[in-house]
Formats: structure tokens, C-alpha cells, sequence
């Protein structure tokens, strides 16, 4: 927080800062354990959904005591590595349709009923799961109206080509931004 308040001061515009949850705690995953292939106990509408959705209003109501406010949170940190990272990676696994039905029952109303303007970000993950993934989310008209825009990271960009993934989301769902929220290079190791 103090890092955050001091970037904000030296800021000559407003910045835009962004949260996205790496996981839930362990009593609410299927394995109970932070880390490695979990997913949220249970299904979306119920007590470990709402609950973690209402942990999400929570960390903003938290920072807010401290004057740092959140334009935008992802619903989760790539959401199908859960099913692919190394056992000692915290994380939980959604499939789209998990995201979707999270995003319609639980958190999007959440974020709605809050007294914060924070917008919400979906997917969150790599390129190459779009299309796809904006037809399940986005093709839902209640999760749709929840949604602000997408969220991409770029490690894969080299197996899809932008036209069939970027471009073609954007055709689909052009009301709906699209945004990178995540890379690095160095990330494979033979390079």
C-alpha cells in the first residue's frame, strides 16, 4: 500500500491499477490446499462462490481504507493453469463455463451491489483459448453485462495467429475491450 500511495502521488495522471487473485483460500478449494489443481468447492450460486466473491469486495474495501482504489480485477489469474502448473503453484482452475456461471451468479453481482466502480476482467489467460473462451463467457447475456473487457496474456502468441484469435473475439464481441495484462520474456527456459 505504501508503494502503491507513493506511485499514485508521483503519477502526473491518474493511474489505472488492476487486481487478479491467484487463489482462494484452501478450505474453499477442492484439494484443500492453495496450491496446485484445485477449483472453487462446490458451484457457482453457493456458499464457497459467494463467499469468495464477497472476499473480492472485501480487498477493495481494505484498499479503499487506504485510498487506493482499483480501476479493474480479473476474476482469475489464468484460470487453466490450474489444471496444467506444478503442484507447489498456487492457483484454481476454471473452465470457461466455471468462469461464466461464477461471473453471473456470484460475482458480478458482488461487484455490482459494491459501492465500488471497479470493472471486471475475464479470462485473463492465454490468446490461444480465444475465441472460445469470450463465446461461452460473452454469449451469456447476465455474465455478459458484467463484463468490461478481456484479458490477455501473450506467452503462447507464437501457436495462434492474432487475426483468428484477437481479431476474431473483437468482430464477435467489439463492445468489449481487449486488454494484455500479462508477459515477460525469458519464460522458456531454452531461450
Amino acid at each position: 500500500i505504501p508503494l502503491l500511495r507513493r506511485a499514485l502521488a508521483m503519477s502526473k495522471r491518474p493511474l489505472l491499477l488492476f487486481a487478479s487473485p491467484w487463489t482462494a483460500p484452501a478450505w474453499m478449494k477442492s484439494n484443500g490446499d492453495v496450491r496446485g489443481k484445485g477449483t472453487l468447492k462446490g458451484k457457482a450460486g453457493d456458499k464457497y462462490h459467494k463467499t469468495w466473491a464477497n472476499y473480492f469486495i472485501k480487498f477493495l474495501d481494505e484498499y479503499a481504507k487506504h485510498s487506493v482504489t482499483f480501476w479493474a480485477v480479473t476474476v482469475q489469474n489464468e484460470p487453466l493453469a490450474g489444471l496444467f502448473t506444478p503442484p507447489q503453484a498456487p492457483t484454481i482452475a476454471f473452465t470457461a463455463a466455471q468462469q461464466r456461471d461464477f461471473i453471473a451468479q456470484d460475482l458480478g453481482p458482488a461487484l455490482a451491489r459494491s459501492p465500488h466502480r471497479t470493472q471486471l476482467l475475464m479470462l485473463d489467460d492465454q490468446r490461444i483459448h480465444l475465441p472460445h473462451w469470450a463465446k461461452v463467457v460473452l454469449g451469456n447475456a447476465t455474465a455478459a453485462r458484467y463484463v468490461a473487457g478481456l484479458a490477455v496474456h501473450w506467452y503462447l502468441d507464437a501457436v495462434v495467429p492474432p487475426g483468428c484469435s484477437l481479431e476474431a473475439t473483437h468482430k464477435l464481441f467489439p463492445d468489449h475491450f481487449l486488454l494484455y495484462t500479462e508477459a515477460c520474456t525469458g519464460f522458456f527456459m531454452f531461450r
